[in-house]
């Protein structure tokens, strides 16, 4: 029986191995939401928009800057993208694009409330990400995602997202 003792004892005194480490932290238990920063006030009054599946229809699915998003989004099989995801998602993903307008030259992020593939595009050209982190703690914002954006028209991409439904936020850095 010490012999059981001492070696739980060594157990317990070795660092946690490569594959835990790398497992991202325990979530902190929220007991309620918390106002996200100034900047992405309206995080906490977001829109309805549903997303587009192909070209045709980023129309319709226009967001606008600095306002939140409650976006309805599509199965991934249903979805023509007008570049193809690094990350596209399996068969129960969902996805879909929002079109938007940059009219000063910045740096702008994405907020999502999710893990979901995020790419902009102007026209069929993904943009490189300029940095991307979490969210503040307790913001429902799960992710964030810098871009450098001059003046244009651009195409918000979403894949691979686990739920139909997903808040997101394109917002000028400050």
């Amino acid at each position: 029986m010490t012999r059981y003792y001492v070696m739980l004892s060594i157990m317990m005194a070795v660092p946690a191995s490569a594959q835990t480490m790398d497992q991202p932290a325990p979530v902190a238990q929220c007991p309620q939401l918390l106002p996200p920063p100034p900047e992405m006030a309206s995080w906490a009054h977001p829109v309805s928009v549903d997303a587009a599946k192909d070209a045709r229809g980023l129309a319709a699915a226009g967001i606008s800057v600095d306002q939140a998003v409650r976006a309805t989004l599509k199965g991934t099989g249903d979805i023509q993208y007008i570049t193809r995801p690094e990350k596209p998602g399996g068969s129960v993903s969902y996805g879909g694009m929002f079109g938007f307008v940059v009219k000063e030259a910045g740096t702008y992020r994405v907020a999502l409330g999710s893990g979901a593939w995020i790419d902009i595009l102007r026209g069929k050209k993904a943009i490189a990400s300029a940095g991307h982190g979490h969210g503040p703690a307790c913001s429902g914002i799960r992710k964030m995602v810098d871009f450098a954006l001059k003046p244009g028209r651009y195409t918000l991409q979403i894949a691979a997202n686990g739920d139909a439904t997903l808040p997101l936020l394109v917002a000028r850095a400050r």
